[in-house]
């Protein structure tokens, strides 16, 4: 099984490896890092597909599924599981579901072990640490354990929240691993007094928006995306009926109190009402970064890129709770979430450069 799974991941990895090898570019180590940074962004968005479409069991092992290296392999278990439980969460579509998305994990995986192999193998000619290729390495394998647990600790919220981080912090690292190979290019034109005007907004929003991811993953962990049917109001109130000593109890099992009983309705609600209102914090902080950017020399494309973003966000945030939250809404509320910390991340890469290459000139 171990072979099998190898073998795939690699061939997973040769589809991107080959649109490096014939790339024109000439950084083709930059370019290693884009289409990883790409890789990963579409790995989060069907994570989200994953989770959303109750297929994060469909193999309830890992790293195979029923012990084998794909579902095709493991069919008369898939099957008789499926007869067993019929509205349980093991069918053969998610079951490769949850496998394509380890195929694409491992895939990633791939791509980050050929950027620390070519970073130390060239440290003396590239525009990069190799500890930072090393780190990303340490943190991809730290996500695929939580990947593991979210498995075998049958979807607890808690742990498959931190996945969700994980994966939208190993976005934010390689994305600054890629600015960092651009740094040339990108802040010619930034003054040094602007950069560190941008430095508060800039920092503050994308903290704000790691915490409403986290808030966000809590809320489809569980399952309380429609908990509240109505916006602005929740259930046609302001302040509704919430439990928050229960909906935020962080270790305990999907769909149970720390006690073991059923989670009360008044917990969903109190989870999703936090996620919502928190939102227009995040919402201001981020308009706040963007309109700041837009009036920079050399981050005007960057602040429009990011004001489109987040408005974007919020309209599809709110249209989840009108169409009762649609699978493709869904995913892409999770994809924009990922689109604002790439863009956040690049933000704050680029104004911390220009401030610490302004410090070093001054000293």
């Amino acid at each position: 099984m171990w072979l099998q799974l190898a073998l795939t991941a690699l061939m997973v990895a040769v589809i991107p490896a080959s649109i490096i090898f014939l790339s024109k570019e000439k950084n083709k180590y930059r370019k290693l890092i884009a289409v990883t940074v790409t890789l990963t962004f579409e790995l989060i968005m069907f994570g989200a597909f994953t989770r959303l479409t109750d297929s994060g069991l469909g193999c309830p092992d890992w790293p195979g599924c029923y012990g084998q290296a794909n579902p095709l392999q493991s069919h008369a278990a898939i099957k008789a599981a499926e007869i067993a439980m019929p509205t349980g969460p093991v069918t053969l579509q998610k079951a490769w579901i949850e496998m394509v998305h380890r195929y694409m994990a491992m895939g990633v995986g791939i791509l980050i072990i050929a950027q620390m192999v070519i970073a130390w193998s060239r440290r003396h000619q590239l525009n990069a640490s190799p500890w930072l290729s090393t780190f990303l390495l340490f943190f991809v394998c730290l996500q695929g354990a939580f990947g593991a647990w979210t498995v075998t600790l049958k979807l607890q919220p808690i742990i498959v929240t931190i996945h969700l981080i994980l994966g939208m912090g190993l976005l934010s690292l390689l994305s600054a691993s890629l600015e960092q190979q651009s740094s040339s290019l990108i802040t010619v034109n930034i003054a040094a007094t602007d950069a560190r005007r941008m430095l508060w907004p800039a920092s503050l929003a994308l903290l704000l928006v790691f915490l409403q991811i986290a808030l966000g993953g809590w809320v489809s962990t569980n399952y309380a995306a429609l908990a509240c049917h109505d916006y602005p109001m929740c259930n046609g109130k302001l302040m509704p009926a919430m439990d928050f000593e229960h909906g935020f109890s962080l270790w305990r099992q999907l769909g149970q109190t720390v006690d073991g009983n059923y989670l009360p309705f008044n917990a969903l609600v109190a989870i999703h009402w936090v996620h919502r209102n928190f939102a227009l914090l995040v919402v201001a902080v981020c308009l706040w970064a963007a309109l700041r950017a837009r009036k920079i020399a050399g981050l005007e494309k960057l602040g429009s890129q990011l004001l489109l973003a987040i408005v974007v966000q919020f309209i599809i945030g709110v249209s989840t709770v009108f169409f009762s939250w649609p699978l493709l809404l869904a995913v892409l509320h999770n994809g924009m979430a990922a689109m604002l910390v790439l863009l956040l991340t690049m933000l704050n890469y680029r104004i911390r450069h220009v401030s610490l290459a302004a410090a070093k000139d001054r000293s």
